[in-house]
């Protein structure tokens, strides 16, 4: 379903992506561990087809076709999604009207948010003094109203307490379609966690480990978070190091 082959990226001419690999099946989740700047962001930007981020080898391919330098507008439309990490505040346009633009006319945006208890915030400017689990709640209710096939996120977890964690899981588990048997979905994610506390409401079928622009290991998403607790993330640099 998902493709990436040799891909290189720089931001400003500074060298980031050096040389990802990675396929998904259609109805599989994968996971993306690394520490700060070590181009799990930059994996999901790119692949979402930015600007700033300059593919300079290596090729994206979703769904069979070549979206490597696809606009992405062109990549939305046929069907990757995104969820930001830190989505911008965007005053004038009421959160009620995005919703209807991804949703493109396919479901009532008013009973999507009363499903979820968000009713009271469609009138409201797009994230303007909203708080971090408010923010993640209307990211992941555009994704439903969008219903992409590739399902991207940026640390979902970040910024949303306990509380609010609950709900924001069982929103991505329909988002990715995860009642359904693997066979039956038609979706697949990748998703970038730190703490690992969204895996507790999803069963991911793969795990990678980023480090220095490279995928440095890759195993079960589970086997991984408790590894990288016990010994860190060196340890994958060292296998790293040891494939060169």
């Amino acid at each position: 379903m998902f493709q990436i082959e040799d891909l290189w990226v720089s931001i400003d001419d500074k060298p980031v992506l050096k040389g990802i690999n990675l396929h998904i099946k259609k109805g599989e989740t994968h996971t993306l561990f690394g520490k700060n700047g070590s181009g799990k962001t930059t994996l999901l930007m790119t692949i979402m087809g930015f600007s700033r981020y300059q593919v300079r080898q290596g090729r994206i391919t979703f769904l069979g076709y070549d979206i490597t330098h696809m606009p992405t507008y062109e990549r939305a439309k046929l069907g990757v999604g995104l969820a930001f990490q830190r989505p911008p505040t965007i005053r004038g346009v009421k959160t009620k009207d995005i919703l209807r633009v991804c949703a493109g006319g396919k479901m009532p945006v008013e009973a999507l948010a009363f499903e979820y208890g968000f009713e009271g915030f469609l009138d409201r400017e797009i994230n303007l003094g909203f708080s971090g689990g408010e923010i993640k709640k209307s990211e992941l209710l555009q994704l439903v109203a969008q219903d992409p096939k590739l399902v991207l996120l940026d640390e979902p977890e970040s910024g949303v307490d306990l509380e609010s964690l609950q709900l924001v899981g069982q929103i991505i588990r329909r988002v990715l379609q995860k009642d359904l048997r693997r066979v039956d979905r038609q979706k697949a994610g990748l998703i970038i966690t730190h703490t690992g506390y969204i895996l507790n409401y999803l069963n991911a079928d793969m795990g990678h480990v980023m480090a220095d622009g490279q995928i440095a290991c890759q195993g079960h998403p589970m086997d991984i978070l408790e590894h990288v607790k016990k010994s860190g993330y060196e340890e994958c640099v060292r296998c790293l190091c040891f494939q060169k």
